[in-house]
């Protein structure tokens, strides 16, 4: 009897491999490894991933482990990125119909009057500065010819006061139609109107 017959195949098996560059196993072998089917390891084999060696059904474990690897890993980061771009097309829809939503919200508001655009304001206000301006440089010289043979301060002090109030009216009033354009008004309404 020999030193291996009362061994189990485990104890048999059972020694240390530091390194198993040129190891050729058969398809059963990779398939154990893997839990694949012996189908599939030749799938991948005609795939590139597993690398064949120099006999017919046998391939070189270490390469075919580690181009398997790779292989894992890869659609590994593919079906992450599925996902991610499920994801993203989710959130950037979603994040559209909130924006299309808020933007029907200002145009139902302009279209109201309670909130102006940027190009009206600055025209009006541009009018309103411009008027107001003028009447402020007109104001000495139509002072001077109302007040220039009065020696009553008070009279003078009055009518100075008077030329500032109606100088500082063109501020004062504020008017929403003035900022209200024609161009927010709907087809709708424009069709009533006719």
């Amino acid at each position: 009897m020999s030193e291996n017959d009362g061994k189990t195949k485990i104890e048999q098996a059972s020694y240390k491999v530091d390194d198993i560059s040129g190891t050729m196993v058969s398809v059963k072998v990779l398939s154990k490894l893997f839990s694949l089917t012996e189908r599939r390891i030749r799938d991948l084999a005609q795939e590139g991933i597993l690398v064949r060696g120099g006999a017919k059904g046998r391939y070189d474990l270490e390469k075919s482990v580690k181009n398997y690897i790779v292989h894992l890993k890869i659609n590994k980061n593919i079906e992450g990125m599925k996902d991610n771009s499920k994801l993203d097309y989710e959130e950037e829809k979603a994040i559209h119909e909130k924006i299309k939503r808020e933007k029907s919200e200002i145009e139902l508001k302009v279209m109201r009057g309670e909130v102006h655009m940027s190009e009206d304001i600055e025209l009006v206000m541009t009018n309103m500065l411009a008027n107001f301006r003028s009447k402020v440089l007109a104001m000495p010289s139509k002072l001077a010819q109302s007040v220039v043979s009065q020696n009553d301060v008070k009279f003078i002090r009055d009518r100075i006061k008077v030329e500032c109030i109606e100088v500082l009216e063109e501020l004062k009033d504020y008017d929403p139609a003035m900022f209200y354009n024609e161009k927010y008004v709907e087809d709708d309404e424009l069709g009533e109107e006719d």
